[in-house]
């Protein structure tokens, strides 16, 4: 089936009692055994699975092209899931522009218990240079945030797979529509389901989908159930009712990121426009290749610096000026503000989550606050 029929039947696929069309809120936290102990109906706790997360991992798992997913309560606890099922001692290479959240988490949570290099990971010839012996993960982020770098999953994944390395990947800002790692031979996808594959700024969540079961994949697993970070059936079923619209919403954010992005980079007031989609764009090829569009995220920087930048985010009038990305409403943030004082990312560079409303409307709104 087509990523548009998935969206739709994939988390509807389970037998329902009362015969709904669209799968009920079920909020038990515990279910019936039978007379021999066991559960024929497949749900023993609700830590451990529910109705709504199982209909929402099988409809990511197949839109990712995965054999399994584990559903969490942030995208953050997903992504922590990955490095607690990693050996103390072990090694990470990640890049050196990985969103800050995870970032954080390597450097301090896991500081005294793993061992991460930061690097461009866009250049392939470096990362044989930093493999080592107890190296286990390649993390890749792509297209990045803020800066939206692409990476060559297939390059990278070629390297991991001689080296004996899981690869993961962060693919939230190209969300399952655009993009699936593990068809370019990435071992475990990441997303932070709050963001376009909620759509509607209003459900926190985090998913991880896995190419095949394997040791590694059942340690994620036992973190899930056993650790408990998972999502409540309610925002399981917010999830699984925005994914049957998540291939549209998709369209209408790469539409108008697109026209946006050709906009702003003839703007006389915008220095650069970091955009997948544009032939300007350093891995506009890779991107083609591993993307089936292009997404509603771009950076721009704003000639001059801080100051000049800071002024845009409060001029706009339909933009709100918030953190987080992929909503219907379009969103803009100084980046370097809320990543803090260490941060790498331009004091000039302003992000935009282009969302769904209309295209002349948003080219207007920034077009005023960016005028003198």
């Amino acid at each position: 089936m087509k990523p548009e029929t998935l969206a739709i039947h994939a988390g509807n696929l389970y037998k329902i009692s009362t015969k709904d069309v669209t799968p009920p809120i079920n909020l038990s936290t515990t279910f019936l055994r039978d007379e021999d102990g066991g559960y024929s109906g497949g749900h023993m706790y609700s830590r451990v699975s529910n109705p709504n997360r199982s209909a929402l991992e099988k409809a990511l798992s197949a839109l990712e092209k995965g054999v399994e997913a584990c559903a969490f309560s942030s995208g953050n606890t997903a992504g922590m899931a990955v490095f607690q099922a990693l050996k103390p001692g072990s090694h990470i290479i990640a890049p050196d522009d990985m969103y800050w959240g995870f970032k954080k988490q390597l450097q301090t949570i896991f500081k005294d218990t793993l061992e991460i290099d930061f690097f461009d990971l866009t250049n392939l010839d470096n990362i044989a240079k930093f493999i080592k012996k107890n190296t286990v993960l390649i993390w890749v982020e792509t297209p990045s945030n803020p800066l939206l770098k692409i990476t060559d999953i297939s390059g990278v994944s070629r390297i991991a797979k001689e080296n004996n390395l899981i690869l993961a990947c962060d693919s939230t800002f190209a969300s399952p529509c655009l993009q699936n790692p593990i068809d370019f031979g990435a071992d475990i996808v990441m997303h932070s389901s709050t963001k376009y594959i909620g759509g509607h700024s209003d459900v926190l969540g985090g998913v991880l989908i896995t190419a095949e079961k394997s040791e590694f994949w059942e340690k994620i697993r036992n973190i899930q159930q056993v650790g408990g970070a998972v999502p409540s059936p309610f925002d399981c079923f917010l999830l699984v009712r925005s994914i049957k619209t998540l291939a549209y919403r998709m369209r209408g954010h790469c539409s108008n990121g697109m026209a946006l992005a050709l906009h702003l980079e003839k703007h006389p007031a915008i220095d650069a426009v970091y955009y997948p989609g544009l032939a300007s764009h350093p891995q506009y090829e890779i991107a083609k290749v591993q993307m089936t569009g292009f997404g509603g995220m771009l950076s721009v920087l704003v000639k001059g610096g801080s100051d000049e930048a800071r002024k845009v985010v409060n001029k706009v009038k339909l933009f709100a000026q918030a953190t987080s990305l992929g909503g219907v409403e379009s969103l803009i943030e100084h980046r370097a503000s809320v990543e803090g004082p260490d941060t790498k990312t331009p004091q000039n560079l302003i992000r935009i989550s282009v969302g769904l409303e209309h295209i002349d409307d948003l080219i207007a709104d920034l077009d005023q606050a960016l005028a003198e």
